[in-house]
């Protein structure tokens, strides 16, 4: 990228003369890359039996990441007791997620110019240590509920590598009928882990509501944090494990590239922004993604709050929130799969995957209303009308990356993805915080679901796509 891809040792060319593009070469439109193309091309390079290792390290990590963000909210009310949070500290515990994008863009820049394994590297070590310190044994609980603190902000400081690196790890060691899937497993990982969350903090740390006996000793409150504490040992330990298995080996690329769009040169990163913020096209699908998802994102974080005025359990509220969002990652992988195989189809997944978000929103939305609109409010309502809510927006992240990708290249994948990543959390962050700060009723939150739907959904509509990077591809190869 810019001279090259990463370091030093990572910007020699991986391909030989004739395999790609000129050198300085910036595809301006389809003509102008079959033009550039020598006419007797050889075929892309080579894949390497290895990138499944690469692919599965990376992936676990951004499940450990989506796992310790989302320790807190589906068990906010055991977490009150234990350690006397209030409202405020549940919704800032979720808010370090977005805060930790702030320094998103250092982290675009540390991809662009060292790689992928020195910023993986760093993105673990951030996580050691903030898992490490949410660990550190203190009896004085507000001096512990700062050490949370501190500690899912370093985690929180993770997630641009986590969340942006997925379609650079794609095309860095994928060929061109493997990508969408390898950028699916990648990034869905990510919100697996958070699925889990809502799995495995419900299970096993009991909920002091009144769903459940009623736990208010302090022998019970005792017992609660002692919970808890294993709870955050465990995800120590997962973590350290993997920054060791990173450490051991990641090699930063293959020994040479899976296709030629892997070798071409990229944009530097001054003029990835200036052809991004001008680039209208990539601004109107960047909002489509960014809208939604954002709201998703905060509305998935407190959904046990949420649910909670309609006597939704702790355990039933972590359950939807799981199934919501692994059935998301098995949709989105089986989409991204179906992309891979017939290619230029990117638009009309999403215009499928966002009618049925825009109907199940509605559904959930009216069901909570139903003083108003008297439909019948039962578990199974909620249970189908969360999944399904979760299955359609959940899915829809690996096709809208590799869209973004098509739609700006040659913009590196990573400034790219950082940025739509950056917007989408900053919309969770201000719904977040104006839920904390204003005490915004939730109901207002469940209202901004089927909206941001609708609007991406006429965003998606009216957007015009095109395949610059797969064309590259399929000419080469032709």
């Amino acid at each position: 990228m810019g001279a090259g891809w990463s370091s030093e040792e990572e910007r020699q060319p991986l391909l030989g003369p004739g395999l790609g593009p000129a050198p300085g070469a910036v595809w301006r439109s389809r003509e102008a890359a079959a033009a550039a193309l020598p006419a007797a091309a050889p075929g892309p390079g080579r894949v390497y039996g290895r990138r499944w290792l690469v692919l599965l390290l990376f992936s676990l990590l951004g499940f450990a990441q989506g796992l310790v963000w989302n320790t807190w909210g589906p068990i906010q009310n055991s977490a009150r007791q234990a350690y006397g949070f209030s409202s405020w500290d549940i919704a800032l515990l979720v808010l370090w997620g977005p805060i930790g994008f702030l320094p998103c863009f250092a982290f675009m820049w540390l991809l662009d110019k060292r790689g992928l394994r020195v910023t993986v590297l760093l993105t673990s070590f951030l996580m050691v240590l903030g898992t490490g310190l949410r660990c550190i044994p203190v009896s004085d609980l507000m001096l512990k509920r700062r050490l949370i603190h501190g500690g899912q902000l370093l985690n929180g400081l993770a997630g641009p590598t986590v969340m942006n690196a997925a379609p650079f790890l794609s095309t860095t060691w994928f060929s061109a009928d493997e990508r969408a899937t390898a950028t699916a497993i990648a990034s869905m990982l990510s919100y697996l882990g958070g699925a889990c969350a809502f799995l495995v903090g419900p299970l096993v740390v009991p909920a002091p509501n009144g769903t459940s006996p009623l736990l208010a000793s302090e022998t019970s409150r005792t017992h609660i944090k002692d919970l808890i504490e294993t709870v955050l040992y465990a995800e120590f330990g997962v973590v350290c494990l993997l920054f060791s298995a990173t450490l051991a080996y990641f090699p930063p690329r293959p020994p040479l590239p899976p296709s030629v769009a892997a070798a071409s040169q990229r944009l530097s990163y001054r003029r990835s922004f200036c052809r991004l913020l001008s680039n209208m096209r990539f601004l109107m699908i960047a909002l489509a993604y960014a809208i939604p998802l954002g709201v998703f994102a905060g509305w998935s974080g407190v959904l046990d709050l949420i649910l909670t005025p309609v006597h939704v359990s702790q355990v039933d509220a972590g359950w939807i929130g799981f199934w919501s969002i692994v059935g998301g990652c098995v949709v989105g992988i089986a989409m991204a799969r179906f992309a891979d195989f017939i290619r230029g189809m990117l638009k009309l997944i999403l215009l499928l995957l966002f009618s049925g978000a825009t109907l199940s929103s509605t559904w959930f939305t009216l069901t909570c209303l139903n003083s108003i609109t008297h439909l019948p409010l039962t578990t199974v309502t909620l249970y189908a009308s969360c999944i399904l809510l979760g299955v359609f927006l959940n899915s829809s992240i690996p096709i809208f990356f590799e869209l973004f990708v098509e739609t700006v290249y040659p913009v590196p994948e990573g400034i790219t993805c950082g940025v739509v990543t950056f917007l989408s959390n900053m919309f969770m962050g201000v719904l977040l915080f104006f839920l904390t700060f204003y005490h915004t009723e939730l109901s207002w939150f469940n209202l901004c679901l089927p909206g941001s739907c609708l609007l991406s959904l006429l965003l998606i509509l009216c957007f015009r796509e095109s395949y610059d990077r797969l064309y590259l591809d399929v000419v080469v190869s032709v």
